[in-house]
């Protein structure tokens, strides 16, 4: 039986990133081979992988990812447990390394993404890649969505907060100058903090008004059980506009200049531009939105940890 010395685990242990104790039992049980030693500690990274997959995954990041020429783009959330592990180095490589395979992927849907050989190690799909990160880190992480966009306009991208937030902006334009750049990322700025729904009303789905009406015509007639039924409709309408406005982008006041609306901006942006600069459409991910996020003690995690 080979000898297994230090640097072999050190080599191994950077290879892999597993911890010190892994890779020296890893390189034992393969008699100091090392190949079969990263392949050991994969098919435990499996293992480890089913153990944490009941945990909260509600942190993570966002990244964005557009083509040199920005006629392609892909945007991707993925979650982790903690913060901590969200702002780490290797994570944030590794959800790069997702951005790119979505940036080339054909998958209809995040199983068929999941079910892809892994880029970097076709030996591997993506979700075999995945669990070797959760064994490597240590806690359940999870590729929650992703979406790409080919045009034959352009695309933008814009994250916020470290990737809090993470924006692509699809649009039609006459060139794609500095200046028409700067101006779409504006708007996913304004995408980022204003969270539209939509870029124009015409988007907006009608049992969406009919549902968001009947609510408005209920709250005016508690607040206002004397008024007729055609003041009532009088004062929904006001109200119902100025809802919609909100969830459509090109109707919102424009955050860099409240005399604007994105509408009116665009205008302007279009006439420097020598044409029409159109917005197509926008996806706006939101790290965890409408996930359930774990609320454990910090103090008695780290105590808990310590004492393993």
């Amino acid at each position: 039986m080979a000898e297994v010395t230090a640097q072999a685990v050190k080599d191994l242990r950077e290879l892999t990133g597993a911890g010190m104790m892994d890779c020296k039992k890893a390189l034992t049980a393969t008699e100091g081979d090392m190949e079969k030693a990263v392949e050991f500690l994969r098919e435990k990274g499996l293992a480890a992988a089913s153990k944490k997959a009941g945990r909260i995954a509600a942190e993570g990041i966002v990244t964005t990812l557009v083509s040199a020429d920005g006629k392609q783009a892909a945007i991707v959330e993925v979650n982790s447990e903690t913060d901590f592990v969200a702002k780490n180095e290797k994570f944030r490589n590794y959800v790069q390394d997702v951005a790119t395979q979505a940036l080339s992927s054909t998958a209809a849907d995040l199983g068929a993404f999941l079910a892809e050989p892994w880029a970097k190690d076709t030996s591997l799909t993506v979700e075999q890649e995945l669990s070797s990160q959760i064994a490597v880190i240590g806690e359940n992480l999870k590729i929650r969505r992703f979406e790409r966009i080919l045009t034959e306009g352009v695309v933008v991208d814009y994250l916020h907060g470290g990737g809090r937030i993470g924006i692509l902006v699809e649009a039609k334009v006459p060139a794609f100058t500095d200046g028409v750049k700067e101006a779409l990322r504006n708007v996913a700025m304004q995408i980022a903090a204003l969270s539209p729904k939509y870029v124009q009303r015409s988007e907006i789905p009608q049992d969406f008004i009919d549902h968001e009406t009947e609510i408005l015509k209920a709250q005016a007639k508690n607040e206002n059980p004397d008024k007729a039924d055609n003041i009532i409709e009088k004062m929904i309408i006001g109200r119902l506009n100025k809802e919609l406005k909100e969830f459509c982008l090109l109707d919102q006041v424009y955050v860099k200049d409240s005399e604007l609306t994105v509408s009116k901006y665009l205008e302007g942006v279009s006439k420097e531009a020598g044409g029409k600069v159109e917005i197509v459409r926008f996806v706006r991910y939101e790290t965890g939105e409408g996930l359930e996020k774990k609320s454990e003690d910090f103090a008695a995690e780290v105590a808990k940890q310590m004492g393993q």
